[in-house]
């Protein structure tokens, strides 16, 4: 029997920006019926390759070919239309409206609040990716969010789907159901691009896999051929694969945590704090929450409990309805969404570094020493660009998140609130924000980490709460108990 023609095939596909080349000769088969894993570096190339698959960037040379014939998409409306999507780290979602609303965005005919409630509700019990219609955009998590997107793909009827870490801020239930979901979908005729640094999901999910490296292909194979191993050497070369980390895995090897060091100084502390519960989340109930110096307090949840109505309160971007609250003056503050909380995409680095404190602050801005304080925040915390006055768009997820670790560690605040604070980066870029809050904790803060990945919680956590259904409950760290808790947030 013939093998099927591809489904999209990408030829020497070349991108530059710039100075800078993002894509040198790159090809890519994406075959029917597969799961393709691509993988690489933060800054590899591999959104961009994808990008341009999706419309949303034009190659400077190279051919397309979608189902056999040659194409070029000039927008994603167009991709749309002949059957790709793409679900990209950071959405496209009205956060004004309902999720039905948004996944009825952009369709064809007369609008119907009614059957878009009803076709959300078909696609989630066909897909499993559960979303309440009803809900409004904006007040939902990132996980939440992404499975809107995913259903808002769906409801085009698409062919390929592109998948750009889609994994990086579920717990590894959903995670794991996400990823089944996606093998059936590829099983059904159709296929998936998954873009992800998490070596364990691309072999127990992936047909076929390519890792990028410096824009070029460095291995391109069946994925049943690899292990851990192999992929990580093909994405940091022989000589750093060992040392990323300590690991080969996708969380590098942590030290144990050492406990508070700093005796039992409160630095934040909340007394009977409540949240009014709203459209799909159920708020905080009498929550009584302390962290102290030199300790890391993570926090473990089943996402929409509340546990970002308690993140958001500790770094002082929301207030709650009830109950006593002290914060520090100083306080660092990572959040899940970069794009949305933390980074203004068209302005310098400079200018980024600049916003600390913002609306705290009055008077002139001396630009020629904010400057000078920005390119030794970027020594100090290795962040790779061609200058201050670069934007922040055109740095790569690993270096944009330290641009945020360095306005927001700079000065030694004595909170520092990490929300998903690796979320979408790499071996090497991961272990370099684990070490960032461990220096924070050593300095004397209190760290409070939050994460999606237990594993993360565990590793880095001297003690870990569990919110669920809008309380919060200290559960130490036996993986055991925080589980137990976590499930029971569920049930």
């Amino acid at each position: 029997m013939a093998e099927a023609e591809p489904l999209l095939a990408l030829e020497a596909v070349s991108k530059r920006f710039g100075s800078v080349e993002a894509l040198a000769g790159t090809s890519l088969v994406v075959r029917p019926g597969t799961v393709h894993a691509l993988l690489g570096e933060n800054g590899a190339g591999k959104t961009t390759l994808m990008r341009i698959a999706y419309g949303l960037a034009r190659a400077d040379s190279g051919i397309m070919r979608w189902r056999g014939e040659r194409a070029s998409f000039s927008s994603p409306r167009d991709a749309l239309a002949a059957g790709i999507a793409m679900v990209q780290q950071h959405f496209s979602l009205v956060p004004a409206l309902t999720v039905a609303e948004n996944v009825a965005l952009g369709g064809r005919g007369f609008y119907s609040a009614g059957g878009a409630r009803r076709r959300v509700r078909e696609l989630s019990a066909a897909t499993g990716l559960e979303a309440e219609p009803d809900a409004v955009a904006g007040t939902l998590g990132v996980g939440a969010q992404q499975r809107v997107e995913i259903l808002k793909a769906l409801a085009r009827g698409v062919k390929l789907l592109i998948l750009d870490e889609p994994t990086a801020t579920l717990a590894p239930a959903d995670a794991a159901a996400l990823l089944a979901w996606a093998r059936r979908f590829a099983s059904d005729g159709h296929a998936v691009v998954l873009i992800t640094h998490k070596l364990r999901d691309a072999l127990d999910v992936a047909d076929d896999v390519t890792v990028l490296r410096g824009g070029r292909v460095v291995l391109s194979a069946g994925a049943a051929a690899e292990t851990e191993r192999t992929l990580a050497i093909a994405m940091l070369g022989a000589g750093e694969a060992g040392t990323a980390g300590g690991s080969l895995t996708t969380r590098p090897a942590l030290p144990a945590p050492s406990g508070p060091r700093g005796g039992a100084d409160v630095v934040a502390d909340l007394r009977g704090v409540a949240v009014t519960a709203r459209r799909g989340t159920p708020g905080l109930a009498s929550v009584t929450f302390a962290a102290r110096r030199g300790e890391i307090v993570g926090i473990a949840a089943v996402e929409g409990n509340g546990e970002r109505e308690l993140i958001r309160i500790l770094a002082g971007r929301e207030r709650p309805d009830a109950g006593a609250l002290r914060l520090p003056p100083k306080i660092g503050y990572i959040p899940q969404d970069r794009h949305s909380d933390a980074i203004a995409d068209d302005l310098s680095l400079a200018e980024n570094i600049a916003l600390a404190g913002a609306g705290a602050r009055s008077g002139w801005i001396d630009w020629r020493s904010m400057g000078a304080r920005t390119a030794a925040l970027m020594t100090r915390f290795d962040v790779r660009a061609s200058g201050v006055s670069a934007p922040a768009r055109t740095l790569s997820g690993g270096n944009q998140q330290r641009l945020v670790l360095a306005r927001e560690l700079d000065g030694e605040p004595s909170l520092v609130v990490a929300d998903q604070p690796t979320r979408g980066l790499d071996l090497r870029a991961t272990a370099d924000v684990h070490e960032r809050l461990r220096q924070a904790r050593a300095a004397g803060a209190a760290v409070v980490l939050h994460s999606a990945d237990l594993d993360e919680v565990l590793a880095l956590a001297d003690r870990v709460v569990v919110v669920a259904q809008g309380r919060v409950e200290d559960v130490g760290t036996d993986r055991e108990a925080v589980g137990r808790a976590m499930l029971g947030a569920g049930a």
